[in-house]
């Protein structure tokens, strides 16, 4: 019969319906039946040199365009490559579907090539089981259609995140009819989301509006939601001050008026005040993580719990189990952050039509932001060289278009924007935050640009994240990406070397051979970019790094820029428990190597 294809074929029509225009992932002899497949289809096969890239490509797509992404993996080694990256967005929340081959059906039980088998057989995609939502065994060709259909329905409903599809490698080459992807053909694509209901709505609204001190904290979940403007709807018309974790960074501009900045260890002395403060917090989308908090001690971020607390706590989160998971809730609602603030504005409107004003916070708010300024500006504008990390993030951000999407990765490159470094578009930053993998910024970018291909992409990275897959650079350059990754070099894993000088005062195993004017043996990373056939310039001065990032920018070319940095500590406000572990009873951070 004409409808009579392989399953893999079934599987690219399948993926074509869905409108998947890329899959992320690596060649092997389990999966090359849907390779061949996708070969006569419009949807584009990234072709990478390690799984990891691929895995973490694919999460960064899926954080722009606000979908599931597809990431196909062989078996065995395949898989537990792309293992760190799939973990990364699950922790994230990041939607994605990996499938991966696997061993054939007929050969369970006799320990073929590669299968993972020391303690059961055909078990290899219970590796995933700690960190993905769901990870099926396809055992029955016919069963293919459901399962995809319910993979993309679970990575993409309630908190989002990562599924895994195994498929022996004989089913993908099974002939079957179409009946069983043509009954599922007329199903919705997408869930509709929890709202919250006008009582609620309303019991929240008016314990906002009778708090002294409210303030709204809000998380990666309102990215996740693509909430930010029904938030500034809602913060403009409560006139509410905003503070954010990790995850939350750009989920309104940083120049609005009523935004306080990032929590926690690294938070500023502002935003922490004002949590600790605050009469009544009303989160959204936020899983009150331990950095953001400052590990929960009392006294550091918020003041929730203990006894004696006035705080009180409105959480809104499309996981029940997030909500009261760390701080005592007063009230807990389950819903999607954007339909939840659609309701919150209308509501709120009704009751109070004129609104609110708060011109002592928003001054408040303005004074601070100016003193920080002024108080950052000689690190800001040092000709010190190797440069310092504030010089690196001022000539970057004046260097960027406002909707550039940036990535970062782990360090100075992650802490300092958090804390210093304006996001003027909402959802254009890409971190990596419950996993913190170094590693990420790199091969993110490229997804970020795959995603928006118009939209500038720079990716802001340690010379250890970018050491961990520079391979990422082939699929930049075979596929002409204008990319610029800065690597800000401090000759070290420099946020762990600090914390060990400063605890153990000495830097093994933390720092390489050398030093940063003069590395010792070390990878020349100019040179690595331009051995791959992308742009590579090594930085030599502090006036150097602005034009060189502006003509990166106008080359539309790939482009690695290495630029020495000083191993300065980000600046801290908050409390980390690991210090305590270190030094108990001492007050000690992290210092410059």
């Amino acid at each position: 019969m004409a409808n009579d294809k392989t399953v893999a074929e079934h599987i690219v029509d399948f993926l074509e319906r869905r409108e998947i225009t890329h899959v992320f992932g690596l060649c092997g002899h389990t999966n090359i039946a849907v390779l061949a497949a996708l070969a006569g289809s419009p949807i584009a096969f990234v072709n990478v040199r390690h799984e990891q890239i691929a895995s973490h490509a694919a999460d960064a797509y899926a954080r722009v365009q606000g979908r599931a992404s597809v990431v196909l993996s062989h078996l065995s080694p395949g898989l537990t490559n792309c293992a760190t990256g799939v973990a990364n967005a699950a922790l994230d929340c990041i939607p994605m579907v990996v499938i991966a081959g696997d061993i054939p059906t007929h050969y369970y039980g006799k320990h073929p090539h590669q299968e993972v088998n020391l303690h059961a057989d055909a078990q290899q995609y219970e590796i995933y089981r700690p960190f993905v939502k769901r990870a099926w065994r396809v055992d029955r060709a016919e069963l293919m259609a459901e399962i995809l259909e319910k993979a993309f329905h679970l990575a993409e409903s309630g908190q989002p995140g990562p599924v895994l599809v195994n498929v022996p490698m004989d089913i993908f080459s099974e002939v079957i009819p179409s009946d069983s992807f043509e009954r599922i053909a007329g199903n919705t694509r997408a869930l509709v989301k929890p709202s919250l209901d006008d009582e609620t709505a309303r019991a929240i609204v008016r314990k906002l509006a009778e708090a002294e001190k409210p303030v709204i904290y809000g998380g990666g979940g309102i990215l996740l939601a693509k909430a930010s403007e029904e938030l500034r709807d809602f913060v403009d018309q409560m006139q509410i001050p905003v503070a954010h974790s990790l995850m939350g960074k750009g989920l309104l501009r940083d120049d609005h008026p009523l935004v306080l900045g990032m929590t926690g260890f690294w938070g500023t002395s502002l935003t922490n005040n004002a949590c600790l403060e605050a009469d009544v917090v009303f989160a959204i989308g936020t899983r009150f993580k331990e950095a953001d908090c400052s590990s929960w001690y009392p006294g550091y971020t918020f003041n929730i719990g203990g006894k004696g607390d006035k705080t009180k706590v409105i959480h809104i989160d499309i996981e029940p189990q997030e909500i009261g998971r760390n701080y005592p809730t007063e009230i807990g609602a389950v819903a999607d952050a954007k339909a939840a603030l659609r309701v919150l504005i209308r509501v709120a409107k009704e009751m109070y039509p004129d609104g609110f004003q708060r011109p002592e916070m928003v001054g408040k708010i303005a004074a601070f932001r100016v003193a920080f300024k002024e108080s950052n500006r000689e690190l800001a504008t040092s000709s010190a060289f190797p440069m310092m990390p504030e010089r690196i993030l001022a000539d970057t951000r004046a260097a960027l278009p406002e909707d550039a999407i940036i990535t970062t990765d782990v360090g100075w490159n992650k802490n300092g924007v958090g804390q210093q470094f304006d996001i003027l578009t909402p959802g254009s930053i890409l971190t990596p935050g419950g996993f913190a993998t170094m590693g990420f910024g790199p091969p993110g970018a490229i997804g970020a640009k795959l995603a928006a291909p118009d939209r500038v992409v720079l990716s802001l990275v340690g010379d250890g994240g970018f050491g961990q897959n520079p391979a990422m650079l082939a699929t930049a350059v075979e596929l002409d990406l204008a990319i610029i990754w800065l690597v800000m070099n401090n000759n070290a894993f420099g946020t762990i070397a600090g914390l060990q000088k400063a605890h153990y005062g000495l830097t093994y195993g933390t720092t390489f051979a050398g030093s940063v004017e003069a590395p010792t043996n070390g990878p020349g990373y100019a040179e690595i970019a331009r051995a791959y056939g992308a742009e590579g310039l090594r930085i030599s001065s502090a006036d150097a790094l602005l034009p060189a990032l502006k003509a990166a920018i106008a080359s539309g070319r790939p482009t690695v820029l290495d630029v020495p940095m000083i191993n300065n500590p980000t600046p801290t406000t908050g409390h980390w428990n690991i210090l305590d572990i270190y030094s108990p009873g001492k007050d000690v951070s992290h210092v410059a190597t």
